[in-house]
């Protein structure tokens, strides 16, 4: 609208629901909207429209019977839904105008929740193009307190408090909507008149889209951010703008959070233009996208630049042409080059600036992720680009998401600046030459390629319905063989694996099962190795490219050799079991010896990826505990048992493993008793007849228990 307008057009409306300052809180619909010209070079007002609008739901609250007066009997009778009243506004104000010899107009509202918090947003949902005059507007409040300064803050000011200050009579004993149209009216004249003269020149402004870029890393203020919770993951910051349209977004001001695993978590940080911008969207708490509703809180400027603030000079460079929309790749084979990603977008979605419009997401070390960021000059490239989702690029479907320039900076930042692989501090100097016992695990890693990997699977998916998608082979798993892979929030990823009884029936399930359907999802299967699912299961990747290892790994640590030997000095039974793998990454100095030398027996498992940093997180490197076997002998046998073997033998031998094993249990409340903690295990069998003996604590407090099954807790 013209910045210097000689026209205002009175406007008001009400909702199904809350009214009032609660405006718009409630997502209601519209059912009212009433207006009236003013002439402010005549200092006059014209005709009075009032209308009823149709609404989706008649459905109205007390709240709104009562302070508007109307029944849902008489919206039944409304004819015209939003968008034909709409209309009918337009050409209703446009001829008047032009009656006047008058060709612009601007709106004046009281306060801006009906432009921005209900008006804008409802036609979004609805997809209706509003006018160009509901972009700019004239808040009544705003201007009235430029002349009357001491009548209160803008945001304590109500039209009865406004007239009552100024002693101009307020209307009453009219219909709801008209009434307040006319008290507006009369508050305009009085500001026009002596001694005021008031002069209509400020008008706010709503933003007809929202504009991304990068970031400037400049001090934010905490009062115009907020936290967006339970977005879709596949939602982009165009989705998150019109989520939150009338609202003022700053530039580059959505920055989606990434998990872990550099994908979106459901959650973003967005930065308005200013605190009140920032206060309405607070108000859309629980509003829906779609199907899902959105949780809205406070956030902090240092959390937005944690997310959105990007340090590295090559995402500065590649996010240096404003305007471009960004695509994310997902799934590149790690040998594609430049030429090959030109090659799949194809002529009818030409990259912007050719290479320099690819930016390849690499680990420290320079090893491709699999990941790429594309720019394209128009919104016509990028839907070009977005129908590719899911094409075959080499042997690999490529995946393609909107993405934005926050985004961008998170994944480069977290890719450059975490490590691959926890390290661990150095091995201890050992202590002492230990005869080893090799004792074959439940879960061998040997190269037998007895297993297969079922990829793809639906989220819902359980064990019973992953039998009945292997048909006739079910036969042929070996027992407790199904392993369903979780993600760090526990939740199903998709994954799973099986044992069976040969590689030959492996083979022949990977061949017959390979893309066959369950429910509405093709599954992909995989031959593969017991070693490469003990990987997997244990967090870490397996790809084309090879195994990547768990986290948990130690590889400073590596077990013994597979042999035994003579102690050169002798140690107590009970210090034998210091020595257990879970033991290794903290050692205890032994005691000095108080009986005569003699062998020394110890038990080392010959599996690498038993050798854990026992002070590590272990939930969030194990997100699928392998199955509880029958029989386990992962540690040595109890200390007594040790002890009675040492007795027995003159000369070191080696001795077969005894049953039972040591649990470690984690996170257990601090008042929990052995009642509490034999009720958790009841079903299990418990070696010690004595239950004072059954629960030990470790040095951080930790809870101890021996059993005769492995869980993994």
């Amino acid at each position: 609208m013209a910045s210097h307008s000689d026209t205002l057009v009175v406007f008001f409306g009400a909702t199904a629901g809350a009214n009032g300052g609660k405006l718009g809180s409630d997502e209601r619909e519209l059912i009212l909207l009433v207006w009236q010209i003013v002439d402010l070079h005549e200092k006059k007002v014209g005709k009075l429209q009032r209308r009823l609008v149709k609404p989706d739901s008649v459905d109205l609250t007390e709240q709104c019977k009562e302070e508007t007066r109307l029944t849902a009997e008489e919206l039944c009778k409304a004819e015209e839904p939003l968008e034909s009243i709409l209309q009918q506004f337009h050409q209703s104000v446009s001829a008047e105008l032009k009656s006047l010899g008058r060709s612009s107009y601007t709106l004046c509202v009281d306060g801006p929740l009906l432009i921005q918090q209900v008006l804008h947003p409802e036609a979004s949902k609805k997809n209706l193009v509003l006018p160009e005059c509901f972009y700019s507007f004239v808040d009544l409040r705003k201007e009235y307190h430029k002349c009357c300064p001491n009548a209160g803050a803008v945001k304590d000011l109500t039209l009865p408090s406004m007239l009552d200050y100024v002693c101009v009579p307020e209307v009453v004993d009219l219909e709801a909507g008209v009434r307040e149209v006319k008290n507006m009216g009369l508050l305009l004249l009085h500001l026009l008149a002596e001694p005021y003269n008031h002069s209509f020149s400020d008008y706010e402004v709503v933003n007809y889209k929202f504009e991304s870029g990068p970031c400037k890393t400049e001090a934010v203020d905490s009062e115009t951010v907020i936290r967006a919770r339970g977005l879709p993951w596949q939602s982009s910051d165009q989705d998150i703008a019109r989520f939150f349209k009338g609202l003022n977004i700053a530039k580059g001001g959505v920055a989606l959070c990434l998990n872990a695993q550099g994908r979106r978590n459901g959650e973003a940080l967005v930065r308005f233009i200013n605190s009140e911008h920032r206060d309405m969207a607070l108000d859309r708490h629980k509003h829906h996208m779609g199907s899902r509703y959105i949780e809205v809180y406070k956030a902090t400027g240092e959390e937005f630049l944690k997310i959105a603030g990007g340090t590295s000079n090559e995402v500065a460079q590649f996010l240096s042409k404003e305007n471009q929309m960004i695509i994310r790749m997902r799934g590149l084979p790690f040998t594609a080059t430049p030429q090959d990603v030109l090659g799949f977008l194809g002529p009818e979605s030409p990259v912007t600036d050719g290479m320099e419009g690819l930016l390849f997401v690499k680990y420290p070390d320079g090893r491709p992720t699999g990941d790429a960021f594309v720019l394209f000059a128009c919104e016509e490239y990028a839907q070009n680009a977005l129908k590719k989702h899911k094409q075959i690029l080499g042997k690999r479907y490529i995946e393609l998401f909107r993405s934005t320039a926050a985004e961008v900076q998170q994944v480069l930042n977290r890719y450059m600046s975490t490590p691959l692989i926890s390290t661990l501090p150095p091995p201890p100097a050992p202590i002492m030459s230990l005869p080893v016992l090799a004792t074959p695990p439940y879960i061998a890693t040997g190269s037998s390629r007895d297993c297969v990997r079922l990829r793809g699977l639906p989220y819902t998916a359980a064990i019973e319905e992953i039998l009945e998608f292997m048909g006739e082979h079910t036969i042929d798993i070996k027992p407790h063989g199904v392993h369903m892979v979780l993600n760090q929030q526990g939740r199903p990823s998709g994954d799973a694996f099986i044992q069976m009884r040969s590689a030959d029936r492996a083979f022949m399930v990977s061949q017959k099962c390979h893309k066959k359907m369950m429910k509405d999802r093709y599954v992909e299967v995989f031959q593969c190795s017991t070693e490469e699912m003990s990987f997997v299961l244990m967090g870490g990747t397996l790809n084309r490219s090879g195994l990547s290892p768990p986290p948990c790994k130690l590889p400073c640590l590596s077990p013994p050799a597979y042999a035994a030997f003579p102690a050169t000095t002798a140690m107590l039974p009970n210090e034998a079991a210091l020595y257990q793998p879970p033991l290794l990454a903290t050692p205890r100095t032994p005691q000095p010896p108080t009986h005569s030398p003699g062998p020394t027996l110890a038990y080392y498992s010959p599996q690498p990826h038993l050798y854990m940093n026992m002070n590590m997180n272990y939930t969030a490197y194990y997100p699928s505990p392998p199955v509880s076997p029958s029989t386990v002998s992962y540690f040595a046998a109890p200390p007594g048992s040790v002890a009675a073997a040492v007795a027995a033998q003159p000369t070191p031998t080696i001795l077969s493993p005894q049953p039972g094993a040591l649990v470690r249990m984690q996170g257990l409340p601090y008042n929990a008793g052995v009642k509490d903690i034999l009720s958790f295990f009841q079903g299990y069998q418990y070696v010690p007849e004595d239950y004072s003996s059954l629960v030990g604590v470790s040095d951080q407090g930790r809870s101890l228990i021996q059993s005769k099954e492995w869980l993994c807790l």
